[in-house]
């Protein structure tokens, strides 16, 4: 996910975002531990998406 889009989003947006890629890393995480994830890349880029995330959500809200 790209800064610019992140920036887009609106703080809701952005709790939203955040919930949908935590249940994403979620999914990924069970199927690591079970042998089923071919590539363990995905899990790395989505822990630093959820970074993004919330980096930009506490810009915003130190913001207001």
């Amino acid at each position: 996910m790209k800064i610019k889009e992140i920036r887009a989003l609106d703080a809701n947006g952005l709790k939203q975002k955040i919930a949908e890629l935590s249940e994403e890393l979620f999914r990924l995480k069970i199927r690591h531990a079970s042998g089923q994830l071919d590539s363990t890349v995905m899990l790395g880029r989505l822990r630093k998406d959820i970074a993004r995330v919330n980096t930009v959500l506490k810009e915003k809200e130190a913001a207001s």
